[in-house]
């Protein structure tokens, strides 16, 4: 784990090129990432739930809820990406979605459950895409590089899982619960 708690498992860095395995390895992380968030929090109180991670950050709770949030973007991104040419997507602002009253108040088992249902079909949709499915586009304006290629989309989504148990797990660790 790195010693920054921003980043408990690392910056991102996206692949140059990806092979079948590689993207299966991905695919996995994806399939494996609900149960491995449900394991992060479970007995967690809710005071352990309303702890921020790090300080300034966000609560343990506002990441359960942050994470479907931002894999329910990433989904639909992916679908548009393999039905439209080059499609430009739009942005939304995690730290204001990260405030509202569902993402500071409901109970993780919401989100759990969402992120369940998502990523089973998610996953069917990644084993099904094509070589030249993951190679397709979209464009991102917070991304001045160019476009989001479907297999990079792949890979970073699964580091954002790992990202954000590594998260929950740090401070589970720090504060020995």
């Amino acid at each position: 784990m790195s010693e920054d708690a921003r980043y408990p498992i690392g910056k991102f860095i996206a692949p140059v090129v990806s092979a079948p395995e590689h993207r299966q390895g991905w695919i996995r992380e994806i399939a494996e990432c609900p149960m491995r968030l449900r394991e992060a929090v479970a007995g967690f109180t809710r005071v352990q739930l309303d702890t921020p991670y790090r300080e300034g950050g966000w609560t343990i709770r506002q990441v359960v809820h942050h994470i479907p949030d931002s894999h329910v973007n990433a989904y639909i991104r992916m679908k548009l990406a393999l039905t439209e040419e080059e499609p430009l997507i739009k942005p939304y602002d995690e730290a204001k979605w990260a405030q509202l009253p569902d993402a500071v108040t409901a109970p993780p088992e919401v989100s759990l459950l969402l992120l369940e249902g998502l990523h089973g079909r998610w996953v069917i949709l990644l084993e099904a895409m094509t070589e030249a499915d993951y190679g397709k586009v979209c464009w991102h304006p917070e991304y001045p590089d160019g476009p989001l290629r479907m297999d990079v989309v792949l890979a970073m989504y699964a580091w954002h899982s790992r990202h954000h148990v590594g998260h929950i797990r740090a401070l589970r660790a720090r504060r020995r619960w």
